[in-house]
């Protein structure tokens, strides 16, 4: 009993400290976190932070894209975000005659702004519970039948809840499936580019600084919403109008300082906070380290090829960083999960949990069947891993789940998707890059995850290089002008090598794979339901005082906290904010990513710096202990006040943990100064104009 004792003790220590900060928000419960909000420095209410009978910060800020967050900044639809989240979308613009991400591009009068079909930004109008609605009629039946009651209930919810209007609806699920919301927005089609740093500001240090500190990017991007005159979503046309936003933030040019309140509102995309030990231990032991691996060669490859030759730079820009991006941060993630020790501590409380559960009968199992899933699952997790990063991650293979059931029967014009993926395609790159991939993953994977037909291809050509010459040499598909030929042909396609490549794998994933996987995530699902309601009640029990909030799923969250500094490791410390001057020092002509614009260094010889001078130079970046995830990107950094004051881009790399674990100690976000947006546009885009549509507020939030 002495042991269990002190187990639980060490366990509500940990709880205790990991809820000092943290947490990301339901914006309609609000309410139940601003008196602890404004204790920190908050001035405004939760009705200012989130409204449906009135405007509220809600609707300035929007889901871009699917992806990212973004703000609006002015009456006039300008939106910011950040420039790695249009960046995309720029290069789609981008040539080498008009190098937009080497150069910048500045709209000097709407007419110049430039449109970007598919492109949309999402507010969202209310969120409702909805649970009662969703358990409906599922009282007394097995799983997979209330499974089904559910489905068709949510079904239902949506229709009544956007049937007959211009809106769109989508409900997601709380604690595992123990809360169900409806979430209604407004989506607009109708985007366009306004403005955008060269690259060598708005993604400078690249790589080598991605997740890093201190941070000199300057990370951002100017859109406008466009909409019909009625002020209502419409397809792009010359007719529409920029949409006048319901609210719009303020911006601070007051400044900031170590402590100040800091707010991140956004849409983050995924969370475990919850997560068994058992799913630790896969991402820390099994699944990071071998998608590192396999990111590594591609990124060596790509890294090689673009260094030759401009174009190759400009097609693989945007394949490189979304490469690169999570392929750091699992490393980060890797070293925060060792050094915090998040899988002996979740072990611990899970041991704890497991013996005041046993006179429990609902949850007296639950870690032990937990375990036993992750231990079945755990074959089919990690064969889908080496599938996603290693057999479909090489591009031909993704020219086939582009062209999808067109191979089938093509007609005699390639479609849009294929003509656009070819134009940033170099095949001898993917094939270098295919052989290293195709050879680890048969290496690696047990000997029932490799198609029989590969295998024997393989074996016929004596090796697996041999294989992937052969593949690239006899594919229609490696480029459009043999696909056209082929078409012309008359040839069938369904017989092409890289095809048959493809469905020897896609069939095995979904025979031998996918099922399993299904089944045990259903499995997991259901039981970590029951896990996370079990947990509050024994924390209750216990009276840890820890305060539940649900994972991240891509909805509207809130998180606060303040501006901060932090220790990384023993005898540094971080200040938390960076400058001007740091740019300068890190500023190499030789080096891609860090070779500034000319006019920047000539900005800062003359110490040119204007209204955004700040004791002799520009703050650029800064820190703050704010709970964000991926997603965050591009979010509004407000001040006490609710005004603007940065825009969130990253994480340090020590605290990219902070997804299944926060550490208040070192976990930090790292936001864009709106000061160094301002100075950029002005002084580098020379876009002024601009600044004149927003509302700057001088004064410091006290």
């Amino acid at each position: 009993m002495r042991k269990i004792l002190l187990i639980v003790a060490c366990v509500l220590s940990y709880c205790a400290v990991s809820q000092a900060q943290g947490g990301m928000w339901v914006p309609s419960l609000i309410e139940e976190r601003v008196k602890d909000m404004q204790s920190k420095g908050l001035k405004i209410s939760a009705g200012d932070i989130y409204a449906t009978d009135k405007a509220s910060y809600k609707d300035a800020v929007v889901l871009f894209g699917g992806g990212c967050t973004g703000e609006m900044v002015s009456s006039e639809g300008l939106m910011l975000t950040n420039h790695h989240c249009g960046f995309s979308v720029l290069q789609k613009h981008s040539s080498v005659e008009h190098d937009y991400l080497k150069d910048g591009f500045w709209a000097m009068n709407r007419d110049e702004e430039l449109p970007n079909p598919g492109l949309t930004v999402k507010f969202l109008v209310r969120m409702d519970d909805v649970t009662d609605k969703v358990f409906a009629g599922t009282e007394g039946l097995s799983a997979s039948e209330a499974e089904s009651i559910k489905r068709s209930n949510i079904e239902k919810v949506i229709q009544e809840t956007v049937g007959g209007t211009h809106y769109e609806a989508d409900v997601k699920t709380l604690y595992y499936g123990n809360q169900y919301y409806i979430y209604v927005y407004e989506v607009f089609e109708d985007v366009r580019i306004v403005g955008a740093p060269p690259s060598s500001i708005g993604k400078f240090g690249g790589e080598t600084d991605n997740w890093m500190w201190p941070r000199h990017t300057g990370d951002f991007m100017y859109f406008r919403v466009y909409a019909g005159k009625d002020n209502k979503p419409a397809p792009y046309s010359k007719d529409n109008v920029p949409y006048k936003p319901k609210k719009y933030f303020n911006i601070s040019t007051g400044g900031i300082g170590e402590g100040d309140f800091t707010m991140v509102y956004g849409y983050p995309a995924r969370t475990q906070q919850y997560l068994f030990s058992s799913g630790v231990d896969d991402v820390l032991s099994h699944s990071n380290p071998a998608k590192i691996k396999l990111r590594t060669m591609r990124l060596e490859e790509i890294q090689r090829a673009r260094k030759s030759d401009p174009a190759i730079r400009i097609a693989y820009s945007y394949k490189e960083a979304s490469i690169a991006n999570a392929w750091k941060k699992w490393q980060g993630e890797s070293l925060g999960l060792e050094r915090l020790k998040t899988i002996a501590k979740k072990e611990a409380y899970e041991k704890s949990f497991e013996e005041w559960a046993y006179t429990k009968p609902e949850y007296k199992d639950v870690v032990s069947s937990l375990r036993a899933q992750y231990d079945s699952i755990h074959d089919y997790s990690l064969a889908w891993d080496y599938l996603r990063e290693a057999i479909f991650a090489i591009e031909l293979v993704q020219v086939m789940r582009i062209a999808d059931k067109w191979i089938e029967s093509p007609s005699e014009a390639i479609p849009q998707k294929l003509s656009d993926f070819y134009g940033d395609y170099y095949p001898e790159i993917d094939k270098k890059i295919a052989k290293k991939l195709l050879a680890e993953y048969m290496g690696k994977i047990p000997q029932r995850f490799i198609p029989d037909e590969v295998a024997e291809d393989i074996k016929t050509a004596n090796g697996v290089d041999a294989y992937v010459d052969m593949l690239f040499q006899s594919s229609s598909f490696v480029s459009a002008d043999r696909l056209a030929s082929a078409i012309a042909q008359k040839q069938d396609l369904t017989k092409d090598p890289a095809v048959v490549f493809y469905f020897a794998f896609a069939n095995m994933f979904n025979n031998a794979v996918r099922g399993k996987i299904i089944k045990y995530d259903a499995n997991i699902e259901a039981l970590q339901k029951t896990f996370v309601r079990g947990q509050k009640a024994f924390d209750a029990d216990n009276k840890t005082g820890r305060v539940f909030f649900p994972d991240a799923n891509h909805t509207l969250r809130v998180s606060y906290g303040s501006v901060s500094g932090y220790s990384p490791e023993d005898a540094v410390w971080y200040m938390p904010i960076s400058t001007l001057e740091g740019i300068i020092a890190k500023d190499n002509p030789q080096e891609y990513e860090f070779n500034i614009p000319q006019k920047l260094r000539d900005i800062h010889a003359s110490s040119d710096y204007g209204r955004w001078s700040v004791n002799g130079t520009v703050p650029v970046c800064f820190i703050a202990n704010n709970h964000t995830s991926g997603g965050n990107s591009g979010s509004p950094v407000l001040n006490g006040k609710g005004e603007l004051i940065g825009i969130n881009f990253d994480r340090t790399w020590t605290g990219t943990m902070s997804d299944i674990e926060f550490d208040p100690e070192i976990c930090r976000n790292i936001s864009l100064d709106i000061r160094y947006v301002l100075f950029v546009t002005e002084k580098i885009g020379g876009a002024g104009y601009l600044i004149d549509e927003m509302n700057i507020v001088h004064s410091k939030a006290k």
